[in-house]
């Protein structure tokens, strides 16, 4: 009689392929898929992942989807893919347009996950009085 194994004695872990991952989600929304250009970031020390996803902002639109449905459902997806792996993901989406050096900012706490440097506003602005 053969041995029977339970699959989790079989498993193998192994780390999830984010930037195919990602081509594969945002691809079919852009004009032109060569502009996509993805960076991922792992740290060995950390359970952190950090995607650097830029493309033409022409495309911006058909990505974000109406109230932001598509990045939305994208984010989720990456989310629970990294989620099973053990790992937590943070996605951050710059305009290919605006940096033409292909040089993606270093500093993560200055940004938020749309990109754009942060105001430092630490307060609320007044309200106006009519």
């Amino acid at each position: 009689m053969p041995n029977k194994t339970s699959l989790s004695a079989t498993k193998t872990i192994t780390s999830p392929d984010y930037n195919g991952l990602v081509r594969f989600l945002l691809e079919p929304f852009l004009e032109d898929p060569g502009s996509l250009h993805v960076d991922c970031e792992q740290l060995d020390q950390t359970p952190k992942i950090w995607l650097r996803v830029a493309f033409d902002s022409t495309d911006k639109g058909k990505v974000f989807g109406r109230g932001g449905r598509n990045i939305q459902a994208i984010r989720e997806i990456l989310k629970t893919t990294a989620t099973l792996a053990g790992k937590s993901i943070y996605l951050d989406i710059y305009d290919r347009n605006e940096d033409k050096s292909d040089n993606w900012p270093t500093d993560r706490r200055n940004y938020n996950s749309g990109g754009r440097k942060k105001t430092g506003r630490s307060r609320p602005r007044p309200s106006r009085k009519d």
